[in-house]
């Protein structure tokens, strides 16, 4: 599990906000992203944010380019097709080792987030059902304890995160199919498999609103 926050040093929590910053949508594909302007709206030294942006941008999160330029990068569609094989080979696997590891507190937990995230869908609070979506795939790929997979995942989550709050933004949250509840039902049934089916459904529907996005958009089309 992630090493409580209050027990990290500077660096990691700066890299941490402005991963979910990211992640939640708080920067939009495109949007250039200073240095100075985090240092302002966090309230800390440069020195963590120059670090947190360098270790974003080997992930693939941020990108330079000249004249010391960072920008979040716009996803193209030949991009969504590597990400969504990769989400799909390895998220639903991920969920597949967690079914067979969970116990009862564990599902109780992922109930609440996702009740949570239905609150958001509910409201058209795209912000949070965001952070709930991500917080319900993220606790429930952390009971794997497939750290290798892990890491994947979440680097994928980041190049994804951004371009699906542009697809909430423009066509809402209310039509949203819930295959959350399918993946709870599999996991209270202890069937991995099913869990890791209700886990494709759940990436693919998502990776589907994108596409649809780009496709209406060419000038996101450009790697």
């Amino acid at each position: 599990m992630n090493k409580p926050a209050q027990n990290l040093p500077t660096h990691e929590l700066v890299y941490r906000q402005i991963r979910e910053m990211i992640l939640f949508g708080e920067f939009t594909p495109g949007q250039p992203v200073t240095i100075h302007g985090l240092v302002q709206e966090l309230s800390v030294g440069i020195t963590p944010v120059r670090e947190a942006i360098r270790r974003l941008t080997a992930e693939g999160a941020l990108e330079f380019q000249g004249n010391r330029r960072i920008i979040l990068p716009e996803l193209s569609l030949t991009q969504l097709e590597e990400i969504s094989f990769a989400r799909l080979s390895i998220e639903p696997k991920l969920a597949e080792l967690a079914t067979n590891r969970m116990d009862a507190a564990d599902i109780e937990r992922l109930e609440k987030i996702d009740n949570s995230l239905n609150i958001a869908i509910a409201q058209g609070n795209v912000r949070d059902y965001l952070e709930y979506n991500y917080r319900f795939h993220d606790a429930l790929y952390r009971l794997s304890d497939a750290r290798i997979l892990m890491s994947m995942a979440g680097a994928l989550w980041l190049r994804i995160g951004p371009s699906l709050r542009v697809v909430l933004g423009r066509y809402g949250t209310a039509n949203l199919p819930d295959k959350h509840s399918d993946a709870l039902a599999g996991m209270r049934a202890r069937d991995g498999r099913a869990v890791a089916q209700a886990i494709s459904e759940d990436l693919q529907q998502g990776h589907d609103g994108i596409r649809q996005s780009l496709e209406h958009a060419p000038k996101l089309d450009s790697d």
